[in-house]
């Protein structure tokens, strides 16, 4: 896990460095973010809520590999786009990706059939997540045997992505990730996660064929991710209070991500019309919502991957380093990309600048934290 994490954040990183200094092909550097951190980062954090989802044990030691595969695949992937390799070679690792993309759901269905009772309707939600990216290989699969629909299929495979796979793998684990955190149960989330999956479904469908055949079809998509996304902030501040919310760091950053969610719905709506440009949306959701999701759930699950098992001194010292300034991280990931959207990129990149470096300094930190802290 701490392997993934590692090449999670440096992908990341190079991602934004590479686009804000226009070095690259973009295709190339997007994907150094999504199919080098991004994806074996959720296939992570699978592997880490379904056995606890469905009470049924950690999970077997090849299974567990699987999101570093996953990275070797999507170096492959990045290196095919940049040029350096031949172009089948972009088509190979998709095919190789959409495996271990069948052999995750598999595992997952065992799992819930080997749960004692019902099992937590969260992981139904990781299986949408990953249908949505098992369509999304599938498109890139059919480009070069469908080379007049290439346009088409490229944004499906872009929406089925970053609102398929990482809006649903996300909105299936906040409601039991932000509870987590601050040690308090929600009553509500199952009944959320349980009701609200089909609209979630309905709505990335029609956002993604909204995207590949006429953007009208997205904006009631968008328009129901964006309820579902107000109704869950909603939902969080009724049961433990607004104040609650933003004074824990790794609360505070999650919520920034939901906040950045409805953002870039928005402004992904405006795209459609022709109000905004592409590469700003694209740049402004990893601003202001993958960057606020990945630090915020890393502050909490990080400590837990170093040190599985009961829990220690040790934990907690370093959830207390990474979650400090958290809701300065998170508040600069969102004022970054509101000033992306607004083509201030200067003032962007050293807001920005400021936000990573408070997650930096506080990962240092919490890296030297030893197991024997009292």
């Amino acid at each position: 896990m701490l392997a993934t994490v590692a090449v999670t954040l440096i992908a990341l990183f190079l991602s934004v460095v590479l686009t804000l200094g226009g070095w690259g092909v973009p295709l190339a550097v997007a994907h150094l973010a999504f199919a080098l951190g991004i994806v074996p980062l959720i296939f992570a954090a699978m592997l880490h809520f379904v056995p606890v989802l469905t009470r049924t044990g950690d999970p077997e030691s090849r299974v567990k590999r699987l999101p570093l595969w996953a990275q070797l695949a999507g170096l492959v992937a990045v290196v095919a786009m940049q040029g350096w390799l031949p172009r089948g070679w972009l088509h190979a690792a998709a095919a190789v990706d959409l495996i271990f993309v069948l052999i995750l759901l598999v595992w997952i269905s065992q799992r819930m059939r080997r749960c004692v009772g019902a099992p937590h309707p969260g992981t139904r939600w990781y299986g949408a997540a990953l249908g949505a990216l098992l369509l999304a290989l599938l498109a890139v699969l059919a480009m070069p045997m469908i080379p007049d629909a290439w346009g088409p299929l490229r944004r499906l495979h872009l929406h089925l992505n970053t609102l398929g796979l990482v809006g649903l793998a996300a909105l299936g684990t906040l409601p039991v990730l932000l509870p987590t955190a601050l040690g308090k149960p929600d009553p509500q989330a199952a009944v959320w996660l349980r009701r609200r999956l089909r609209p979630a479904v309905a709505a990335i469908l029609l956002l993604s064929a909204g995207a590949a055949i006429s953007w009208p079809l997205a904006v009631p998509g968008a328009a129901i991710m964006l309820l579902l996304a107000l109704g869950l902030s909603g939902q969080w501040a009724r049961c433990f209070g607004p104040r609650t919310l933003v004074t824990d760091g790794v609360s505070a950053s999650l919520l920034a991500a939901v906040l950045g969610l409805m953002l870039l719905l928005a402004a992904g709506t405006l795209h459609g019309m022709g109000l905004l440009a592409a590469q700003p949306v694209l740049l402004a959701w990893v601003v202001g919502f993958l960057l606020p999701l990945v630090t915020g759930a890393l502050s909490q699950l990080l400590p837990v991957w170093r040190w599985p098992g009961p829990q220690i001194p040790a934990r907690h010292a370093m959830r207390a380093c990474l979650a400090n300034g958290g809701v300065w991280r998170g508040s600069g990931f969102l004022i970054a990309a509101a000033l992306l959207l607004a083509g201030a990129n200067l003032a962007a990149a050293l807001i920005l600048g400021g936000a990573l470096a408070i997650f930096v300094v506080n990962l240092a930190r919490a890296m030297r934290v030893a197991r024997s802290t009292r």
